[in-house]
């Protein structure tokens, strides 16, 4: 279950709700304002009251006033917009550190002890940095119920985001900058637990015992849903990014190589050269480029069970 209570999620919900009041109250002030004014106009000055136009003249009275209070009421609007946005740029020293790798069409998490997830585990009431990573083309990571959102620039360098969680739960984290064809999968959540429960969860290896009572099969697939490979490879025989992971084990298929068109047969020597160097054989009639390398983020025991589930995708 979500939150239902998501005020003061996070240390910067009561700024940016400010700032929203504020800017909301002008709007609708002028909105009032001005649709008032416009009925007494309408009222008064229609044909029947006023069947002579009547020439006014200029007001430089009136012209300073429509000028100076807009001028005031903008610089009110951007005074408490830069005060709330203006904490957001300096994370404390203490802050934990987790590096973010936004892809098509995925988030994933690493923790400064090296661990990686595909949801994003807080600990109450301390300052988190997110260092922000894009793989492949521009994304923004959104938590809505936090009022934080960064864009992630390909390339960008000390590109990050800090918050301290404020209240326990589960809460939505998305993209929310259009970046392809599955963009929507681009979805998981943020779960804040109490500091204790935190540091066993950071400090427990059962997550290693579980994957080797698992099947390697179900240890592949478990790795592929958690980096997103299923958002690009369909499962039946669909044509999404890539091409379909269905029959593809030791089935036969053209590749273009260095510019040049061969057959291939699928067999682990080709699966790894795949994932570690994905735009070395490009199936033919598919983009090259759409995949970036995972070299580093897969261990070969991950590969090797990635590899025994697709033996099962027939």
């Amino acid at each position: 279950m979500y939150s239902s209570e998501v005020t003061q999620a996070s240390n910067f919900v009561q700024g940016v709700d400010n700032v929203f009041l504020i800017i909301l109250g002008i709007s609708f002030a002028f909105l009032i304002g001005l649709t008032v004014v416009m009925l007494v106009f309408i009222y008064k000055y229609n044909k029947k009251r006023n069947p002579k136009a009547t020439q006014l003249e200029g007001s430089t009275k009136l012209e300073i006033v429509w000028t100076v209070i807009p001028f005031v009421l903008t610089l009110v609007m951007f005074y408490y917009g830069w005060a709330a946005w203006k904490p957001m740029t300096k994370p404390p020293k203490d802050a934990m550190e987790i590096t973010v790798y936004g892809r098509m069409w995925n988030f994933s998490f690493e923790y400064e002890n090296g661990k990686r997830t595909d949801t994003l585990y807080l600990p109450k009431d301390k300052p988190v940095k997110l260092n922000l990573v894009a793989m492949d083309v521009l994304h923004s990571l959104y938590i809505p119920a936090f009022r934080v959102k960064q864009d992630m620039v390909p390339g960008m360098e000390n590109n990050f985001m800090w918050f301290e969680p404020q209240k326990e739960g589960e809460y939505e984290l998305y993209c929310a900058e259009y970046c392809g064809l599955q963009h929507s999968y681009m979805y998981t959540l943020v779960k804040v637990m109490q500091d204790s429960a935190f540091t066993t969860w950071m400090t427990d290896t059962t997550q290693v015992a579980v994957s080797d009572v698992e099947s390697p099969t179900a240890t592949g697939r478990r790795i592929m849903q958690n980096i997103g490979c299923f958002a690009c490879h369909s499962l039946d025989g669909t044509k999404l990014v890539g091409p379909s992971f269905k029959g593809i084990w030791e089935g036969t298929h053209t590749v273009v190589t260095g510019g040049q068109e061969r057959q291939i047969t699928v067999d682990e020597e080709y699966i790894r050269r795949s994932i570690h160097d994905p735009n070395a054989d490009v199936v033919k009639g598919f983009g090259k480029g759409l995949m970036l390398s995972y070299q580093g983020q897969l261990s070969d025991d991950d590969i090797t069970n990635i590899i025994e589930y697709l033996k099962t995708v027939k």
